[in-house]
């Protein structure tokens, strides 16, 4: 870059499922992370989380916040609250259409806006002055069993239309091996592998030697919906639904039907169990109650329901599924408003559990490298990150494909946005943009 070229000042942001980050550079050397205000102190992860709450004082009587100031203001008032954890699940859902939040209606844009405009008020000084230059992170796949790219491509438009900036859009694990890239000393081949909340995805990369003019080359990717969501959903599969009615029966005109897995479904998917709480659901599950086989089950899953348990039971889970990657045996207990759970769980049963969803992401994985021509021994180096990676099963997938001395961690959850903000002062940043229908 000659000397009379002005620093490029970039920011990068990793919008994430279950948590985001922003990094930020001054245009010369490294990218440094942006610090939020939280209730328990400054962190680097602002939680993707949303609370709303009916107060007349405030323009349009709907009050909010966002990250763990949505998640202070929904514990200290669950049942007058809304939360919202996860929406950028449903980006790519066509089937999403609003979420209902008492008397307003908000579109996925409209909350995302929200989202971040809380981010930023929380990131205080270092963004109040937003560079030109801005890269965000977005998944190879969306999540869904049909996911819309073109339809979440033009609502994250919509949303960080808010920055007033052009937007940059890389795929995610390319931001991590950007980032990675750097810190290579000598030419590699590498694999990133990114597990999400919502997704994982996968993205092979060639680094040159340091000074090239451009020394990475994107070369593949890959990706799908299954990651750290899909994970929890099977722990309450096997662990909680059970008890609130999944598996039994009910009575309709004399015949004993099993009652239909769609009542289930909100279950597995955060963003959806959140808005159960209305008139009509309640309703249906009250019906439910009157003609199941063990009514008392159907009593719980109300209980849950109309006790916004959702959050405490998640976080339970959470809970359960980080002692398992450290420890071979975890206890999974809950004690709320009209369920109560207590089990023994070993990390085998975990990984039985989730064996379908490994074989397939397994799967997605030689896609990755099949689309860049490539086979396993070929890859020099592979980057785990995301806060799934950290799950012993996971990291086993890759040490019987790469062996355990290719394989290398560490800032899980900030190292795509600390390369997307790298990535946001080469001069060669188009090269990385992700393709406009969203898709690899």
């Amino acid at each position: 870059m000659p000397a009379s070229t002005p620093p490029v000042r970039a920011v990068g942001i990793d919008f994430g499922t279950t948590n985001s980050v922003i990094a930020r550079t001054s245009g010369a050397g490294d990218a440094e992370l942006v610090e939020f205000d939280a209730p328990d102190g400054a962190s680097s992860v602002f939680r993707s989380a949303l609370c709303f709450w009916q107060d007349e004082s405030v323009r349009g009587g709907l009050a909010h916040e966002a990250g763990p100031w949505a998640i202070a203001e929904f514990l200290d008032f669950p049942q007058g609250s809304r939360f919202l954890q996860s929406f950028k699940s449903v980006a790519a859902r066509a089937t999403f259409q609003h979420a209902n939040l008492f008397e307003k209606r908000l579109r996925f844009e409209e909350l995302g806006q929200v989202f971040l405009k809380h981010m930023l008020a929380h990131g205080g000084e270092p963004l109040r002055d937003l560079p030109e230059r801005i890269v965000v992170g977005r998944p190879v796949r969306y999540v869904g069993a049909r996911p819309d790219p073109a339809l979440a491509r033009a609502r994250y438009d919509a949303m960080f239309a808010l920055l007033g900036r052009e937007i940059h859009y890389v795929y995610e694990p390319l931001g991590a091996a950007y980032g990675f890239a750097a810190g290579l000393s000598d030419p590699a081949t590498l694999l990133v592998a990114d597990f999400g909340g919502g997704t994982s995805d996968f993205s092979i990369v060639r680094v040159g030697p340091p000074g090239e003019a451009q020394r990475c080359v994107p070369l593949g990717s890959a990706g799908i919906g299954i990651a750290g969501d899909r994970f929890d959903a099977r722990i309450m599969d096997q662990l909680v639904l059970p008890l609130l009615g999944k598996g039994g029966t009910y009575n309709s005109f004399g015949k004993v039907l099993d009652i239909p897995a769609g009542h289930f479904s909100d279950f597995s998917d955060w963003s959806r169990l959140a808005l159960m709480r209305n008139r009509r659901t309640l309703e249906e599950l009250a019906r439910l109650q009157r003609s199941a086989s063990d009514p008392a089950a159907i009593a719980r899953m109300i209980s849950v329901v109309e006790n916004e348990l959702g959050y405490a039971l998640y976080e339970t889970v959470g809970q359960l599924k980080r002692t398992l990657s450290s420890e071979t045996h975890g206890r999974f207990r809950f004690d709320g408003p009209g369920l109560v759970i207590d089990a023994e769980v070993s990390r085998s049963d975990f990984e039985r559990w989730i064996a379908p969803d490994l074989e397939r992401i397994g799967e997605t994985l030689d896609g990755a490298l099949a689309s860049a021509g490539l086979q396993a021994s070929q890859i020099d180096h592979v980057f785990l990150t995301g806060g799934s990676s950290m799950i012993p099963a996971v990291r086993q997938l890759f040490e019987r494909r790469f062996g355990q001395s290719r394989i290398a961690s560490g800032n899980e959850l900030t190292s795509i946005a600390h390369g997307l903000a790298l990535m946001g002062q080469a001069p060669d940043l188009n090269d990385w943009v992700a393709p406009h229908e969203g898709q690899a």
